[in-house]
């Protein structure tokens, strides 16, 4: 009877985490469209999303394993939902579209991290050549500089990349077709920026956008902790810890207003659009939703395996390429690069 008692007691356990979970993984799902200024907590609940598919697939095999076919139905049911998210990580090589073999519009973003603010001009080098092998037509870089040493990088890219646009000092568009025109998004007091070109390509026009939006905060967080503790400066675990959600929260909510001016300059396009750029955000998050609005992720469409393009401790991917629905995509891939802390990310479009 005892152990009666104890089985039936984890059982009922089980099934009240399982509907927990379910309530938690369809919240999460939805938690994007919650704007992060007025919903910290449901907005954060995306960032556990892959936490909460993991904890689902391994209860609805237990339940299966129980035969326990009517409990089953809850993470069954979690899972069957969550189909379009598990679309913006993974993407079967089995069912990919993907042909870089044909003619079309090559795209690159990639944030340089400022060429890691090296004098000798090798990186940005170096980054030209792996650009000039994949056939990029245009580049949009995030974190860039111009500088370096008594060097302009500009001129060495001039004559693969005979046209550019510049935004603010850390953001730039080069292209190999004309560009007509060009505008500066500004944030304000920060130091992120977005901005857009007019590309004229063999008489039709497309308005390329370049954005960099807020940082979440993590990595200057741990500088500050590390300069802190080689001062001899004790520093407690709890305290980190709210710093970095601290920093986290307060990046979601500036990212907030930052995609919202981008997602509103694009409605006002009407030409066919190419959003390019570091995002700092997940797929499925307020950011993610706000910037697609009706547009195409290149990645659902035409990618292939896993994409992260973080480069950090934590693989994420927060760097994108989305386009107009009156446009095709060809390929999407990125390549793990060591020039910086991300890894650029291509697509072909179709002409």
């Amino acid at each position: 009877m005892g152990k009666l008692a104890v089985y039936k007691y984890v059982s009922f356990m089980l099934l009240v985490i399982t509907a927990t979970l379910t309530i938690f993984t369809i919240a999460a799902l939805f938690g994007g469209k919650s704007s992060p200024v007025m919903n910290h907590g449901l907005a954060m609940l995306v960032y556990i999303l892959p936490i909460l598919i993991l904890c689902d697939a391994v209860l609805l095999c237990y339940w299966l394993t129980r035969k326990r076919w009517f409990w089953s139905v809850m993470p069954i049911f979690s899972i069957l939902c969550c189909i379009p998210y598990i679309g913006t990580i993974y993407q079967p090589k089995l069912f990919s579209s993907s042909d870089d073999s044909k003619s079309g519009l090559k795209i690159a973003t990639y944030n340089v991290a400022a060429f890691g603010h090296e004098t000798s001009g090798f990186k940005s080098s170096d980054i030209l050549s792996e650009m000039k092998k994949n056939n990029v037509d245009l580049l949009c870089l995030q974190e860039y500089n111009d500088i370096s040493g008594d060097r302009k990088i500009s001129d060495n890219y001039k004559d693969y990349f005979p046209y550019m646009a510049t935004g603010r000092k850390d953001m730039v568009i080069y292209s190999r077709y004309p560009i007509r025109n060009s505008k500066i998004i500004d944030f304000g007091e920060t130091n992120n920026s977005a901005m857009w070109a007019d590309v004229d390509v063999n008489g039709k026009t497309f308005r390329v956008y370049n954005a960099h939006l807020e940082t979440t905060g993590f990595n200057r967080t741990l500088r500050k902790v590390a300069k802190m503790e080689l001062q001899g400066q004790t520093v407690k675990e709890n305290a980190i810890i709210q710093a970095i959600y601290g920093n986290y929260t307060m990046g979601m909510v500036v990212r907030a207003r930052q995609c919202r001016l981008v997602a509103d300059d694009i409605k006002e396009c009407s030409l066919p659009v190419i959003v390019c750029g570091d995002f700092n955000d997940v797929p499925y998050s307020y950011t993610y939703r706000t910037m697609l609005g009706d547009l195409v992720d290149g990645f659902k469409e035409c990618g292939n395996g896993f994409m992260s393009t973080y480069r950090g401790v934590k693989k994420f991917r927060i760097d994108y390429i989305f386009h107009d629905k009156s446009l095709k995509g060809l390929s999407y891939y990125k390549k793990e690069l060591s020039y910086s802390d991300h890894d650029p990310v291509f697509m072909k479009i179709a002409l």
